[in-house]
């Protein structure tokens, strides 16, 4: 049985919950006939690498998945690029702040996805939910986990797929802020996680793409 390890960060950032995991923990336990492994992470550039391996190196999945909170966002978008840049624009959980250091000294100047994030974004819309193509997974921790779970696919667990997703505060999350804050309900964006692994774990990227959009 396929083995897809999904990966949800805690709150950071004055927030009290993070929708990452809150809608990670909805998914079922199995998606397309392949077995969901959850697992909650720190908001920490240096612990969440290692937990992420920990699990990885435990579970022997054939794809990872990583969530995380994009605040701003309005659809659920899948990252297609990850890139060897920490640039830290609040301290992480643990308080650390890198500037403008590279995650990974011996590490490529950036990684892609080896999941099929057009497919992905497809099915996800397919279902009647938004969702886009990112080509940004910013510079914090979401791009620091993205970066290290590519790379450590790519140098210690040869033939496992890997990708990120970020998604939209949830609606609990807009109450106190401005009028017309993004945001998406805990149920759909679990839904829409389904629908996007659900394409991860049949595997076959689209070619077309013309309709994707994107976000830059």
């Amino acid at each position: 049985m396929t083995t897809v390890l999904v990966t949800g960060f805690d709150p950071f950032g004055g927030e009290s919950v993070n929708p990452a995991y809150e809608a990670v923990k909805l998914l079922p336990d199995e998606i397309a006939g392949a077995r969901i492994v959850k697992m909650e992470i720190p908001t920490v550039f240096t612990r969440s690498a290692e937990v992420v391996e920990e699990a990885i190196t435990r579970e022997h999945p054939d794809i990872v998945i990583s969530v995380g909170q994009a605040g701003g966002r309005s659809a659920l978008t899948i990252e297609k690029v990850a890139i060897n840049l920490a640039e830290a624009r609040i301290p992480d959980n643990d308080g650390e702040q890198p500037l403008d250091a590279p995650l990974r000294e011996d590490g490529d100047t950036a990684y892609f996805a080896t999941v099929p994030v057009k497919a992905m974004v497809e099915n996800v819309r397919s279902h009647g939910l938004p969702a886009f193509v990112s080509y940004t997974a910013g510079t914090f921790v979401c791009n620091s986990v993205m970066y290290n779970v590519l790379y450590l696919l790519d140098r210690k667990f040869p033939g496992v797929r890997g990708g990120f997703i970020h998604v939209p505060y949830a609606s609990e999350q807009v109450v106190g802020k401005p009028n017309g804050t993004p945001f998406m309900p805990l149920p759909d964006m679990a839904k829409a996680l389904e629908y996007a692994i659900e394409a991860a774990v049949n595997g076959t990227e689209s070619v077309s793409g013309s309709a994707m959009g994107s976000l830059h």
